[in-house]
């Protein structure tokens, strides 16, 4: 009973230390919090600084989460990786839609196609394959990535991608900022053959606590299969799977960011 006394301390000590700001926090701070004697409380934070779990400013005093738990945190992430923490949500989503679904990531002004899964549906929309890259919102899950970052931000991306773009017919700086208003207000991206005739795509983002999309989810099919009803019916069930995946990314990474989630990917460059 002890040892797991201990034990409930030091995570109470942690936690209180989880909400501090880059100062740190005073050892008074930290009793409080956890309803300790300070005697108690500096006792097991000395023991935690000893194995890196803490760490306390020479010239302060104050404390601080140590490296260590960065070390772990990081082992425990990659235990699962994106595509791992992610594959339910696809896999039910080709079950549900029988089509292809395909999941994507931003790599700066680009997005890249991470993992794709098809259908039962005989005819199969093949448009990307595992790795290939786009232009960030060329595109149903490119546009995803782009149309949930802040407004300056996506026109330094369109002007970055300007010479890219001359090779999509269809897109342009001005198609782009077009596509990226009407999805927010749909909360879903629409490809309506923009990329190849007879192919339409939707795609969703799969948003961070920052409120940016740090990866996109989305289905594409033949024209036919994509008529203003089915969009809403798939649009939902995207939605769906993409808060799942956020949540589960949140809890893989401590706190869902884009730089969170180029820890669970292979190197991208």
């Amino acid at each position: 009973m002890e040892s797991v006394q201990s034990v409930e301390r030091a995570m109470a000590i942690l936690a209180s230390l989880s909400h501090a700001d880059r100062d740190g926090r005073r050892l008074i701070d930290i009793a409080a919090d956890t309803d300790l004697r300070k005697a108690t409380a500096h006792r097991i934070l000395n023991t935690m600084a000893q194995d890196g779990l803490v760490a306390q400013d020479e010239v302060t005093g104050r404390f601080h989460l140590g490296f260590g738990l960065f070390a772990l945190g990081f082992a425990a992430v990659n235990r699962y990786g994106l595509i791992d923490l992610a594959n339910d949500s696809i896999l039910r989503l080709t079950t549900e839609s029988e089509d292809t679904v395909y999941l994507s990531v931003r790599n700066a002004t680009e997005a890249i196609c991470v993992d794709r899964a098809t259908g039962a549906f005989p005819i199969k929309t093949l448009t990307l394959r595992v790795g290939d890259r786009r232009p960030l919102g060329v595109g149903a899950g490119s546009l995803a990535l782009l149309a949930w970052l802040p407004g300056e931000e996506i026109e330094r991306i369109i002007e970055a991608n300007s010479s890219r773009l001359e090779n999509y017919a269809s897109f342009d700086a001005e198609t782009l900022l077009r596509l990226v208003g009407e999805s927010r207000r749909r909360d879903h991206t629409f490809n309506d053959q923009m990329l190849i005739p007879g192919m339409r795509a939707i795609g969703v983002p799969v948003i961070g606590k920052d409120g940016r999309a740090v990866a996109s989810l989305s289905i594409a099919a033949i024209a036919s299969r994509m008529d203003s009803k089915r969009r809403t019916r798939l649009a939902r069930l995207l939605s769906e799977e993409a808060e799942t995946v956020a949540k589960r990314l949140a809890e893989a990474t401590d706190g869902l960011t884009e730089s969170s989630i180029r820890r669970l990917l292979p190197d991208l460059t």
